[in-house]
């Protein structure tokens, strides 16, 4: 079908170009044809890839095919434990990876549900259920309060309608429908308030539409397809480690060879120097190191369970460490996603409303002085009419945390507003009703703007009326001051009018209450007889407040360097008065609405998106286009959201994070991570633990890089040196086992680091190995040779036996290996400075790995094997005097580098 803009053509217009007819619908051999070429009104999924290829694809990262290499090559030098630990770690890595596949086809299914199980519609001139799956173009819908809209519509009648559209657009308030209403201009989804979309719910009133986009063509069908065709992207992490697996691999294999041809040159047999090559070669791999990452990253995800983040991805963690933006929406994660009263004109004077949220608490004050909104009969009455002129009712929800009672509206959040505002001033709306109960109204409708109900009273009756301030003002002849009613001046008016543009400069939502003695009420109340010479009362503006917590959340993230972007589908002024209150702007100079998006070019978005930190009034494929341009000037995005329309810009983030409590199935299946508090504060956290597990894996690798280095020029040297080989194919083996588990795996147990929040992120492009880490790694290396080369030469001359001299290598290679441990627990701070013993984790791990080396020194069986001889007490003063030698150069060594 073509591409109309439904919501620019007239109601006949429409009928006719879908071939319809608005009072009888379609036939139903109309239905049926259309159903043939159309297709059902489903959200249709890719075929997703079999499990097998989905398994098949885990084993194509060069690192785990250097750990296939290295369990073969145990396998050859006879290790069959090394070799079946190595394959359960792939097979664990490759079953990871297919869990972690699957779960994208979860976030359709989603989506899929959020559309109605059936529609009413007209057919054959009859109204009738139907499955909303056989909606096609040309149906005519009806629409009534709590309806699902089971597909997109161009409404062709609407009676006081307000549709729910915070989960497609992030609009916080439902959105007030005119079928009357045809755009001449282009407009964004937000504003298209002449059409209904698939998946939002009816909240008011009634409605009926032309149905002119079903399935994969409406609105959420165009996210769907977004979400099939984007293509996840490997995080930094993941980039970085198959780089480093690259370049180990490949360098260890290479210097192995070079070792083996020295072996045979200097005429060493040849089996005996391809054991010892093979057994460098799976010592220099560290095959533990995937293994080691996937532990402490899954350590951390429990850790952040407990500060209120769920983690979905392993590597999320650490992208969240590096993550230098932030995009969050507006509605429910920087604000509270509760209209609540802040002001009130009345009698001349502006007041300011305390509290939070729906809580029926807080205080009135006046020029900075708590006073009792019972006192003043104005504001009395003011509250009174908001009250009682009202469909909303506030009720308790359940306890929160700390036994506080947590409160809930039935009904609009703008009305629940007025109602919450009486309440904290000790008026009980069910008290108010049975004195003044409703006798009759005159609905709110789009074209009057305002609303009234009637009441009695000891005089006789009175109209409550509430509406837009132009309006209200307009039809007022007097208005109430000190207590009474007066003739309105012109001074009265302009003071009026002035108080209503100071409340809408600062993005308040402004209704006027108004009032009016009549003698009877008429059965059918006539608007116009009864709406006019009213005694125009005051004012009360309303917004949805920002969260107490988000505002220093955003000055935590500034000082962490991370830069705080809100994208918005409300209006702009709404925006920026949010955005100015959590500081996260100064001026509009920063802000961008989605029309003016439009008009740039990818390059030139790119450009502007390095300073602008509000987006309002944008769409879904706003979003997608914001973060790509983020993305596309080289930071680390993370997106914030808890609606559909948020969900492609989660998936494209380097990391989108969903909220808990508000977020929709769609965008919970879509992120990464998941808020279980709805606390933008809670990212904060989130972003501090991704730091520690980035910085303890750096920790790590270090240990394990310059331990491996260690080992291979042990070997390598000893060779142009003319010596024997240091170190037996068994031996080898076995210090990889000590010193790729224990250690290792304590170090990704590390606490943070002082000051680790007042670090700007790491630049995406950072090698996992900074220059700063391989001037360390190089140092540590040479010293470990050293000494190790040190020792053994030591024991050849003045015990004159090779393999006391091998043992006497490979227990003061190992001593030092476990002491190098403790000195990698900070890069820049001394182990002496961060506590020796306070990682508990570290002294258990090498408590046990000397112990196991102490069992191959000491059981006979085991020294056999190994090929050690037994050491005495003096053996050891030598061998402990040259091991500390690596420890002391890595002290000295950082010293020296805190100094420069």
């Amino acid at each position: 079908m073509e591409n109309y803009k439904w919501y620019s053509l007239e109601k006949k217009d429409i009928s006719r170009v879908l071939k319809t007819h608005l009072e009888h619908g379609l036939t139903s051999e109309e239905a049926k044809e259309k159903l043939n070429s159309h297709g059902y009104n489903e959200l249709i999924a890719k075929k997703s890839r079999p499990l097998w290829g989905m398994l098949l694809e885990q084993f194509k990262d060069f690192l785990v095919l250097i750990l296939i290499a290295a369990s073969i090559v145990s396998i050859a030098v006879g290790e069959i434990t090394d070799s079946a630990v190595i394959i359960l770690i792939v097979v664990l890595n490759a079953i990871l990876g297919v869990v972690q596949e699957s779960r994208a086809n979860k976030a359709l299914e989603a989506l899929k549900k959020m559309a109605a199980p059936e529609a009413k519609v007209i057919r054959d001139g009859n109204i009738m259920q139907i499955p909303s799956r056989e909606l096609v173009p040309g149906d005519i819908v009806l629409l009534e309060a709590g309806n699902y809209v089971p597909a997109d519509l161009r409404l062709v009648e609407s009676l006081n309608l307000k549709i729910d559209e915070a989960s497609l657009t992030g609009e916080s308030v439902p959105v007030e429908k005119n079928a009357d209403i045809v755009f001449q201009e282009e407009v964004s989804l937000g504003d298209r308030i002449n059409s209904a979309f698939m998946g939002t719910v009816v909240a008011y009133g009634r409605g009926k539409g032309i149905v002119v986009a079903t399935g994969m063509n409406t609105e959420i069908g165009m996210i769907a397809e977004m979400l099939e065709s984007y293509q996840e992207e490997d995080t930094p992490l993941q980039k970085k480690l198959e780089e480093l697996g690259k370049i180990l691999g490949i360098a260890s294999l290479a210097i192995c060879g070079v070792v083996f041809l020295l072996g045979l040159a200097r005429g060493i047999p040849a089996l005996e120097m391809f054991m010892t090559a093979v057994s460098l070669a799976v010592a220099a791999i560290p095959e533990g190191l995937p293994a080691i990452v996937t532990i402490v990253l899954a350590l951390g995800m429990q850790r952040m369970v407990k500060r209120h983040s769920i983690i979905k991805k392993l590597h999320a963690v650490e992208t969240l460490g590096s993550t230098t933006v932030i995009c969050t929406d507006k509605t429910g994660t920087l604000t509270q996603n509760e209209m609540t009263a802040t002001k009130i004109y009345t009698d001349g004077k502006i007041y300011t409303i305390s509290g939070e949220g729906y809580r029926p608490y807080g205080d009135f004050t006046f020029e900075n002085k708590v006073i009792d909104p019972r006192a003043d009969i104005n504001l009395n009455l003011l509250l009174t009419i908001g009250a009682l002129c009202n469909d909303a009712s506030l009720e308790e929800s359940g306890t929160e945390k700390g036994n506080e009672k947590s409160w809930r509206i039935l009904g609009d959040p703008t009305e629940g507003a007025l109602v919450v505002a009486a309440a904290k001033a000790g008026i009980n709306l069910q008290n108010l009703e049975k004195i003044f109960p409703r006798l009759q109204e005159i609905p709110f409708d789009s074209d009057r703007k305002r609303m009234t109900t009637f009441h009695p009273t000891d005089k006789g009756y009175v109209a409550y009326i509430k509406g837009a301030p132009d309006v209200i003002l307009n039809l007022s002849s007097n208005i109430f001051k000190s207590g009474k009613a007066v003739s309105i001046t012109d001074n009265d008016r302009k003071s009026i009018l002035e108080a209503n543009h100071q409340m809408a400069t600062q993005a308040l939502r402004v209704l006027a209450l108004a009032y009016k003695d009549i003698n009877s009420i008429p059965q059918e109340p006539d608007p116009e007889d009864i709406e006019k010479d009213m005694t125009f009362v005051g004012l009360i503006g309303m917004i949805d407040p920002a969260r107490p917590e988000a505002k220093e959340a955003i000055m935590v993230c500034k000082s962490a360097g991370i830069r705080p972007v809100m994208i918005t589908g409300d209006y702009k002024d709404t925006a920026v008065a949010i955005a100015k209150e959590l500081n996260m702007i100064e001026d509009e100079t920063k802000v961008l609405t989605g029309s003016e998006l439009d008009a740039l070019s990818e390059e030139e978005l790119a450009r502007a998106s390095k300073d602008i930190s509000v987006y309002a009034r944008v769409s879904p494929v706003h979003k997608l286009k914001i973060v790509d341009a983020i993305k596309r000037n080289g930071q680390i995005a993370a997106m914030t959201g808890d609606g559909v329309n948020d969900a492609p810009a989660l998936k494209k983030a380097d990391i989108g994070i969903a909220m808990g409590i508000t977020g929709t199935d769609v965008a919970k299946e879509t992120a990464d991570m998941i808020l279980t508090d709805d606390n933008f504060a809670s990212i904060v956290s989130a972003v501090e633990e991704g730091r520690v597990i980035y910085s303890n894996i750096r920790k790590f690798i270090f240990f394990l890089l310059s331990c491996n280095i260690a080992e291979i020029l042990i070997i390598f040297a000893a060779m142009l040196a003319g010596l024997p080989v240091p170190l037996k194919p068994i031996q080898l083996l076995w210090l990889n086992l000590l010193t790729d588990a224990f250690p290792a795996l304590a170090l990704g147990m590390e606490s943070k680091e002082p000051n680790i929040m007042n670090k700007p992120p790491r630049k995406p492009d950072e090698p996992i190995m900074d220059t700063h880490m391989k001037w360390q790694i190089g140092i540590q290396s040479i010293f470990m040779t050293a000494s190790i080369l040190g020792v053994f030469i030591y024991a050849l001359h003045f015990k004159g036996d090779i393999d006391v001299a091998r043992t006497y290598a490979f227990a003061t290679l190992i001593f030092s290996e476990l002491l190098r441990a403790y000195t990698s627990r900070s890069e820049t701070y001394s182990v002496f400075s961060i506590g020796f013993f306070k990682n508990k984790f570290m002294v258990l791990g090498t408590v046990i790995s000397f112990v196991l080396l102490l069992s191959v020194l000491y059981i006979p069986y085991l020294r056999t094997v190994f090929d050690t001889t037994f050491l005495s007490f003096y053996d050891w003063d030598i061998m402990i005097a040259f091991g500390l030698i690596p420890f002391i150069a890595a002290e000295v060594s950082k010293m020296f580098l805190r100094k420069n």
